[in-house]
């Protein structure tokens, strides 16, 4: 496989049709080497319109998901940006090159090891990778320019849109099992926000984060 033209071809075939269309984004996507991320048995499927799996509940978004949020962000290299859900770190590493800074979180030990030693590999140094359950209250002195969730929430919480800077941007998907799109929430002025729906999709609840099930008798 030519690698380097594999890279090229997610972004043309994929990425970009489904909306993807930030110059910018889409060059970072094509260098950082999506490879390097996959584990060994999906080798064959790096470069697939699919998630890939990374562990028996976790996966990797497809690229055309990550096209998409990196174009509603629309990066210029000057954001504090958190991400909810490292995973083996791609996307992570993406964002660390479109951005001035990167805090991802991730609850399981053993990929918040595989980001940091995947992350390691290449050398960056504006990437600060935390192990643990998200809180909003761990985060409540900070405030990100960006904000992204790489799994559903049930909503939007007000807590959550409270750590944007005036000006900053959240990516969130959100609903139910049933019934999930893609939001943009812009924080408009110190007490409004404005949220934009991009599209439907379906991912998996953030860990510790699913809804509570009603039962009716």
């Amino acid at each position: 496989m030519d690698i380097k033209q594999a890279r090229k071809n997610v972004i043309e075939q994929q990425i970009r049709p489904w909306g993807g269309l930030n110059e910018r984004a889409n060059k970072a996507l094509a260098e950082v080497p999506r490879e390097n991320f996959v584990p060994e048995e999906y080798q064959k499927l790096v470069f697939a319109d699919i998630e890939i799996p990374l562990s028996a509940v976790d996966r990797m978004l497809s690229p055309k998901i990550e096209g998409r949020i990196l174009d509603s962000l629309n990066l210029q290299g000057e954001e504090e940006v958190l991400e909810v859900g490292t995973g083996s770190g791609y996307l992570t590493s993406v964002l660390a090159n479109l951005s001035k800074s990167v805090k991802s979180v991730e609850i399981e030990q053993e990929l918040h090891e595989l980001a940091k030693a995947n992350i390691k590999k290449l050398k960056l140094k504006n990437v600060d990778l935390i192990n643990d359950d998200f809180k909003c209250s761990n985060f409540h002195e900070e405030q990100f320019d960006v904000i992204v969730i790489t799994s559903a929430l049930p909503m939007i919480e007000e807590d959550l849109k409270k750590l944007l800077k005036l000006g900053g941007k959240l990516f969130i998907v959100v609903g139910s099992k049933n019934h999930m799109h893609a939001s943009l929430v812009t924080r408009t002025t110190k007490t409004n926000w404005h949220t934009k729906s991009l599209f439907e999709t379906h991912l998996e609840y953030l860990k510790g984060h699913e809804p509570v099930e009603q039962f009716s008798f």
